[in-house]
């Protein structure tokens, strides 16, 4: 559902393209999340936590690591548009602190960003550098079991930002491929079913691999 919003918020850019070029591009890769802090509030067995959680991304398992994106491209070397990443993190080594069953965000710690692109065209030939960053919201699904409470499903939890620097190889006008660094920054926090609350923010970093189709 939130990947065919997605699609639909990117259907939108293109009427306002004009003769500008826009471009559709959908990545996957290597994911991964370095550890964070996670703070618990609330009125249940486990109450006032604090604790630090490893995490690992698991980019291959179902569901995966992918993103979506939409680039307006107002000219040759500067562009906006929608970023769409379904990111995701485990406990590392499916630890988990004394009293949790669940704790992660495998469907995803999903963002949704407005960015903008500098790019650097035929500089290098069909070799296009470029870097890009935006802002945004997190939209991840919450898993949280512990003795007491059962807290699974989609919300927005803050606000989110991306970093990226890469480059795109054309393939020919319409077609082009593209590898990246992302990293992405989430500040969540998010409802448990007991009226409690879960804090942190999660990091991600990824090496991406693409496809991009411009019309």
């Amino acid at each position: 559902m939130t990947s065919l919003r997605l699609l639909c918020l990117c259907a939108l850019i293109a009427p306002a393209a004009a003769a500008a070029e826009v471009e559709l591009s959908f990545y996957g890769g290597v994911q991964s999340a370095p550890p964070s802090d996670i703070s618990i509030r609330g009125d249940d067995v486990i109450a006032d936590d604090d604790f630090e959680q490893e995490w690992e991304g698991r980019s291959g398992e179902a569901p995966i690591y992918y993103g979506i994106r939409a680039t307006h491209w107002r000219s040759p070397n500067f562009g906006y548009g929608l970023d769409f990443a379904h990111n995701k993190v485990y406990p590392k080594d499916d630890e988990l602190p004394a009293g949790y069953d669940v704790l992660e965000f495998t469907d995803g710690i999903n963002t949704l960003t407005v960015n903008a692109y500098r790019r650097w065209s035929g500089l290098f030939g069909e070799v296009t550098p470029y870097v890009g960053g935006g802002v945004g919201v997190a939209l991840p699904h919450v898993e949280v079991t512990n003795s007491g409470s059962e807290t699974f499903g989609y919300q927005i939890t803050g606000p989110a930002a991306t970093w990226i620097a890469g480059a795109s190889y054309a393939i020919n006008d319409q077609w082009a491929v593209f590898g990246e660094y992302k990293g992405t920054f989430s500040s969540n926090t998010a409802d448990l079913e007991d009226g409690g609350t879960l804090e942190t923010d999660i990091v991600t970093n990824a090496v991406n691999f693409g496809v991009s189709f411009n019309f």
